[in-house]
């Protein structure tokens, strides 16, 4: 093996990515999932650093393949899949992308959630059908438009505060959740997600990846967002409840939604494909050339921090107090 830094990936990269990385650093492979059986068994005793993505994750017998593993690198802001009870107890550091995608994201943000309050989508394949010839009375019922209207966001972090500064420009009025009230905004602050989905006509789901956030988006707060409601998930796909938010497009508890990410990516379900209410994409909006160079470049930086011995650049906030102490950890 390179005496350079191994690193196995966690996810298939572009091609610029992995250039990037194999400037200063060999890659022993790339893998799908967290399979410690797709770690090639002549690199498990060299493997230093994972570079992976929240979706794919890495679990604790992941780790174990790997005894020399110090360092898992998420490529984008989420976390999820990391066991990080188990890299603090084998002394991993866990970096993320600490936004570096967040004006994509929330760019994303507003694309898909016109696409569903607008029925861009069902309009498409309306005339793809043949269908705008036929005379059909109320193709598509009444459309509120956004002007005028209440968004209500949940999570007003980086990405959440991108989504506020960009859809300011259709006159909306703006609502939020967070775990704590924010000092440096004027918006309407709800301390519970039924609360801020009752009074929100639009719902759009920012929040960071975190395992008490599971299913946050119940039929409960479908049913407070309403008939009129659409909601719109860009965070994490664990945050909504994906049969819960079927039954409700199926009955018409809320009129629409939108996601760019799912429980389990890729998905593979059927219970959400025939619903025409609903906008899907693949988990791509960070994908612009803008965030995937951001976020390269991040991946870099933590990597050669890490590897010269030095605090890495952004850790995960709940392993923040480890990445003050790097010594002992290269191995």
């Amino acid at each position: 093996m390179s005496q350079r830094p191994v690193i196995l990936t966690g996810f298939h990269f572009t091609k610029t990515t992995l250039a990037a990385l194999t400037e200063r650093y060999e890659i022993a492979g790339h893998m799908d999932k967290p399979d410690p059986g797709l770690v090639p068994p002549a690199a498990q005793p060299h493997v230093q650093a994972l570079v992976t993505t929240g979706s794919v994750g890495v679990r604790d017998v992941l780790m174990a393949a790997m005894p020399r593993l110090s360092l898992i690198c998420c490529y984008g802001t989420g976390y999820e899949r990391i066991d990080l009870e188990a890299a603090r107890r084998r002394n991993i550091m866990v970096t993320h992308g600490a936004d570096a995608n967040a004006p994509d994201v929330a760019e994303m943000a507003i694309g898909i959630l016109l696409a569903s309050t607008r029925r861009i989508v069902r309009a498409d394949k309306m005339i793809r059908r043949g269908d705008w010839t036929k005379r059909i009375p109320n193709r598509f019922g009444p459309i509120a438009g956004l002007s005028g209207g209440k968004l209500g966001i949940l999570g007003l972090g980086t990405i959440g505060m991108e989504i506020a500064k960009r859809i300011k420009g259709f006159d909306v009025e703006i609502g939020y959740c967070n775990r704590t009230k924010r000092s440096d905004v004027d918006y309407p602050y709800f301390a519970d997600v039924i609360g801020l989905a009752t009074w929100a006509d639009y719902l759009i789901v920012s929040l960071r990846s975190d395992a008490s956030n599971r299913h946050i988006i119940d039929a409960a707060v479908l049913e407070a967002l309403g008939p009129r409601g659409h909601l719109v998930n860009i965070s994490r796909g664990w945050a909504v409840d994906e049969a819960a938010l079927a039954e409700a497009l199926r009955n018409n508890v809320i009129e629409g939604a939108a996601l760019d990410v799912f429980d389990e990516e890729p998905y593979e379900g059927q219970e959400l494909l025939p619903l025409d209410n609903l906008v899907m994409t693949p988990h791509f909006g960070g994908g612009t050339e803008h965030a995937q160079r951001r976020m390269t470049n991040l991946v870099r930086r933590n990597l050669d921090a890490h590897f010269a011995g030095l605090p890495v650049v952004s850790p995960v906030p709940e392993l923040r107090d480890m990445a003050v102490k790097p010594e002992g950890r290269l191995r």
